[in-house]
């Protein structure tokens, strides 16, 4: 240590390094964070970010009409330099802004939920490995520079430009990890099913953002099956549970593992019939249901309530040839299926996926990665 402090040109960094954390500390004291340190950005520094893009810095990409605010693509360039992202990472973050306007969301103010919503952004295609996104182990934690970073841009801008701060316009309740970033790649190469991409028309050597707002991300152990039957029970378990259960419908996307994907694919099961048979599964009776007070529906915000309840109507979720059941997926494709994790263990994730009423087939969105207008 003695010998690099003497060093010349290690004291010279010493003070540029000086001069960096008062000014980290600085954009802190303007509320410039997300409670980590963020890294300052000089206009040199942002003309990289946008090289990186045709697009006119002064373009709207995503706007809250109801905060009279809009994000242009300067202010996401600034946001993603402020988060730690390379510019070579930027068009990843205009995509996942472009998908995040394209979301099929009556109000914006989704982003201001007591619930503490999260935008997950996923990601195919060739950039993966260009920008060395992670969609193996550790898919949701930390260690990769591309996915900590991309995420949190979208975080960061959120707060700087829509002023959605913790206490202030930021109204939830307990919040999520994910709110400091959520961003993962899709594990192509040891799915056995083609990427997520794919089915919406892509193809598969292009590069895609899929956008989803979610609540939470449930780890679900399941080493002890090799029958996709029960290994698929244990996925309906979580996704029915009525804790979760807020509108009539729920939704979820399934982020599985590639041993357990190679569960279903193995028994011949496709992505479709995996939906199919967990469409057919996630049911309550209406006394489960009535026993925690959400055997109705509001009149006016069709939020479940008691069947007592002086706003309450019927729901239309049971079925018709047997009443005490309820269906807690309006389709199939209520349920999402993304490939991603290490391929050494039967362990995979339910993010729960926020579900509007009336509901959308699936409330996702996606954009393709490029200069688009």
């Amino acid at each position: 240590m003695t010998n690099i402090m003497n060093d010349p040109d290690t004291i010279g960094l010493r003070v540029d390094a000086e001069a960096i954390r008062e000014t980290m500390e600085y954009y802190d004291a303007q509320s410039w964070t997300d409670g980590l340190p963020v890294v300052p950005v000089t206009e040199s520094y942002l003309q990289k970010f946008l090289a990186e893009t045709t697009r006119d810095p002064a373009a709207v990409l995503f706007s809250m009409p109801h905060l009279n605010r809009e994000l242009t693509v300067r202010l996401a360039a600034i946001n993603a330099a402020l988060a730690g992202c390379r510019p070579e990472y930027f068009p990843v973050v205009i995509a996942a802004w472009e998908a995040i306007a394209k979301e099929p969301l009556p109000v914006r103010g989704i982003w201001q939920s007591t619930t503490g919503t999260a935008p997950l952004t996923v990601v195919n295609g060739p950039i993966r490995g260009e920008i060395e996104l992670n969609g193996a182990g550790n898919v949701f934690g930390s260690g990769f520079r591309a996915n900590a970073t991309i995420g949190r841009a979208i975080r960061l801008a959120l707060i700087n430009v829509f002023g959605l701060r913790p206490h202030l316009l930021d109204q939830a309740t307990q919040g999520t990890p994910a709110k400091y970033t959520a961003c993962i790649a899709e594990n192509e190469e040891q799915s056995p099913w083609p990427p997520l991409h794919t089915e919406y028309g892509f193809d598969a050597s292009e590069s895609v953002v899929t956008s989803f707002v979610i609540r939470s991300v449930m780890h679900i152990e399941a080493r002890h099956t090799s029958v996709p039957e029960q290994l698929a029970l244990d996925f309906v378990d979580t996704i029915r549970r009525t804790g979760a259960l807020i509108h009539q419908f729920t939704s979820a996307l399934l982020v599985l593992s590639p041993e357990h994907a190679q569960v279903f694919a193995g028994a011949g099961w496709s992505k479709d019939d995996l939906r199919t048979y967990i469409y057919g599964q996630v049911v309550r009776s209406r006394q489960e249901l009535a026993a925690v007070g959400k055997d109705a529906v509001s009149r006016s915000t069709n939020w479940r309530v008691p069947g007592d309840h002086p706003d309450a109507i019927a729901d239309n979720a049971g079925e018709p040839d047997d009443p005490d059941t309820v269906r807690l997926l309006r389709y199939p494709t209520s349920i999402q299926i993304v490939v991603a994790g290490a391929n050494n263990a039967g362990v995979s994730a339910v993010a729960e996926v926020i579900v509007l009423n009336p509901p959308n087939e699936f409330p996702m969105s996606y954009s393709k990665i490029g200069d688009q207008e």
